[in-house]
């Protein structure tokens, strides 16, 4: 699993770990809204629960709620990018410019739009918002007994992780 905040670049991190290494690559959003108006996955948590089966996966989310502990209890490696706000923040807002401009289709046919800058819940807000929360929930399950058996590789820096995945 690749953890941190909304825009640390777990997506990219993930994709590029599943190419490099083969197993199957699944965007977590992909599998938890699949129609218009950001519209929730029915069987998502079936969804999960059967990729999670899987011998080899790589996944880019700490998780939703409802599949957190399931992927946390069985995954083999977790791959914490740790940014400062600093890092993540510009990479947010620009990724976010960017979809709202050129109008890219996302996850379940949906688009950021200029009017959705003005919701709680749109990316900028929502990782400026979440990310002491989202770092106190990965920093603690880290520590977790439950998942004691997980091999964590934590980075602070990008020029870290891009250092790793080079060695890989």
């Amino acid at each position: 699993m690749v953890v941190g905040v909304t825009g640390a670049g777990k997506s990219t991190l993930a994709r590029a770990l599943g190419e490099r290494l083969g197993p199957a690559y699944h965007e977590m959003d992909a599998l938890y809204s699949d129609g218009p108006e950001w519209s929730v996955n029915a069987s998502f948590a079936e969804d999960v629960a059967r990729l999670g089966a899987g011998p080899r996966w790589v996944v880019d989310s700490l998780g939703h709620p409802e599949v957190r502990d399931l992927l946390w209890g069985r995954a083999d490696t977790v791959v914490w990018l740790d940014y400062p706000r600093h890092v993540v923040a510009p990479r947010v807002l620009r990724r976010s410019l960017r979809r709202s401009a050129r109008r890219e289709v996302l996850f379940g046919g949906d688009r950021e739009t200029w009017r959705g800058w003005l919701s709680r819940e749109h990316p900028v807000w929502w990782s400026w918002s979440q990310y002491a929360g989202r770092r106190e929930e990965i920093d603690r399950r880290t520590r977790d007994p439950r998942f004691a058996p997980l091999g964590t590789l934590r980075f602070a820096r990008p020029a870290e992780a891009a250092f790793w995945l080079a060695t890989l």
